[in-house]
């Protein structure tokens, strides 16, 4: 951890730095065959839509034995309804209710395929034909969530446009925001269709809260690109090198934030899916992991490079180009104009004044001369080869003219 801490403080105060602004181009592409395939995946695939969407058969059972409620029993029913062979039963949820209550829900069937399916689930738990009562799901609730999913996502967008706007009062972040979270919800939703979990009210609520916290991590590398570009004169930075460096000084904050939030989401995704089986465990583990896992991968890689990208064609952001542009030219012309000024963090050196023998070696109790810095090239920095041996000269024993101020020039 300390070596962590130590690269942590390197990338806050510049001695080390990761392009991630100049190598856009990579992370674009990146990002971009992601998307490519999670879109393919919802094309091809397409998203498994829980009955609460596309309606579907609830069987509930009443009066079951002790034995049969606890999850080894409750993992043998889904495996029972399961292998009925009936496409709609293929992945049953199976919840308990109350202390002698259990639920299987199923997508639609026909007549006769409920009936076999309730007789699977009566000789499963053991309890009587009469209690086990099936009943007929519509879509019209579900129809009503996504309903409300998606005014609420909507709303959510435009508070956050608004919200972005008038705290940065630029308008090119909250495009820059918006982006990042289109990003998170297309790879989110891809890697749903990819990996065949059902699409359930959970996962709406999964896909609204990562929102929130990709958000979050937007904003907060927003608020240090803003501290670094507010005086680009001063800084003698140009904006992109200011948000590259805001980006490098808040990634150790974002990898250790990521991770402390990814460890017990990944649990809980560990648990409800390996397990318990638990469908609404596991939608909403992995809609709040991946979305976590994309969040902090745009809010970095994606948010920034784009943000300077639109603001690059702006007059004040070219003029501090132009300027560094200009400095970095002027430094490696004049080496020595790249001295770094003393700070208290230095590195202490040997100390002059040590001992050598006639061949340069160290005596006893002396110090080895520090290697010599090769000669700097440079504009007048370079003195000129002696003509002839140093001699004394004959003005040195003359008494030497000094230069008065101008208020005592003339005066006696």
């Amino acid at each position: 951890m300390g070596k962590f801490s130590r690269m942590g403080n390197d990338l806050y105060t510049g001695r080390k730095s990761i392009n991630f602004v100049g190598r856009k181009w990579l992370w674009y592409s990146i990002s971009g065959v992601i998307m490519v395939l999670a879109v393919l995946g919802v094309a091809v695939k397409g998203l498994d839509m829980g009955i609460e969407f596309v309606g579907g058969a609830e069987y509930k059972v009443v009066n079951v034995p002790a034995g049969s409620m606890q999850q080894s029993a409750v993992d043998d029913l889904r495996d029972a309804v399961a292998g009925t062979g009936f496409d709609a039963a293929q992945q049953p949820v199976v919840t308990t209710s109350g202390n002698d209550g259990i639920l299987v829900q199923v997508k639609p069937v026909t007549a006769a395929e409920s009936r076999e399916i309730a007789t699977v689930i009566q000789e499963t738990t053991g309890v009587d034909p009469g209690d086990v009562n099936p009943t007929e799901i519509g879509p019209s609730w579900g129809k009503e969530i996504a309903k409300r999913s998606a005014i609420g996502l909507v709303v959510f967008l435009v508070l956050v446009v608004l919200f972005i706007w008038a705290y940065f009062r630029e308008w090119k972040m909250s495009v820059a925001a918006i982006v990042a979270l289109a990003h998170d919800i297309v790879i989110t939703v891809g890697v749903y269709a990819l990996s065949g979990f059902e699409v359930t009210p959970a996962t709406v609520t999964g896909i609204l809260t990562i929102l929130g916290f990709s958000l979050y991590d937007t904003v907060v590398v927003f608020d240090k690109v803003r501290e670094n570009t507010k005086n680009l004169r001063e800084s003698r930075q140009s904006y992109a090198e200011a948000a590259n460096l805001a980006v490098n000084q808040t990634l150790v904050r974002s990898i250790n934030t990521s991770i402390v939030a990814l460890i017990p989401v990944g649990a809980i995704l560990y648990v409800g899916a390996v397990q318990l089986g638990a469908s609404t465990l596991k939608d909403l583990a992995l809609a709040l992991f991946v979305g976590m896992a994309a969040g902090a991968y745009s809010s970095i890689f994606i948010a920034t490079p784009l943000l300077v990208q639109m603001k690059s064609n702006e007059t004040a952001v070219q003029q501090a180009e132009r300027r560094a542009a200009q400095r970095r030219k002027a430094l490696e012309a004049d080496r020595y104009a790249a001295v770094p000024t003393f700070t208290e963090d230095m590195p202490v050196e040997d100390e002059p004044g040590f001992d050598e023998d006639e061949e340069g070696a160290p005596v006893s109790g002396g110090s080895a001369r520090p290697p010599h810095a090769p000669e700097a090239m440079g504009r007048g920095r370079i003195a000129p080869a002696p003509t002839r041996p140093v001699q004394q000269s004959a003005a040195s024993g003359r008494q030497q003219p000094t230069r008065q101020a101008r208020s005592k020039r003339g005066k006696k």
